[in-house]
């Protein structure tokens, strides 16, 4: 994967935490960096594998890790799809 540097405004006191010589570090750190646009729908999780240079199945098992899960539901919501599932089931058979 080819990096590039870039310049970013930050805290003074942060500093100390962005830069790392530890690779799982910065993936971390760049994954971070896009989970909003994730979250936003501007990129899917796949394109931000891509963008890392990872499988997708390990992005996601990342957030996970760090606490950010992949699907996001309320039990409502996915009682709401499961029935709309279910019906749509019914009309097909």
């Amino acid at each position: 994967m080819t990096m590039t540097a870039v310049s970013i405004d930050v805290p003074k006191n942060m500093v100390e935490y962005m830069v790392s010589d530890d690779e799982k570090t910065n993936l971390i750190r760049n994954a971070m960096i896009l989970f909003p646009y994730i979250q936003n729908d501007t990129i899917s999780y796949g394109k931000a594998a891509q963008i890392l240079g990872i499988h997708k199945m390990d992005l996601i098992a990342l957030y996970s890790n760090l606490g950010l899960p992949y699907l996001n539901q309320t039990s409502d919501e996915l009682e709401s799809d499961v029935s709309v599932l279910k019906e749509l089931r019914r009309n097909v058979v």
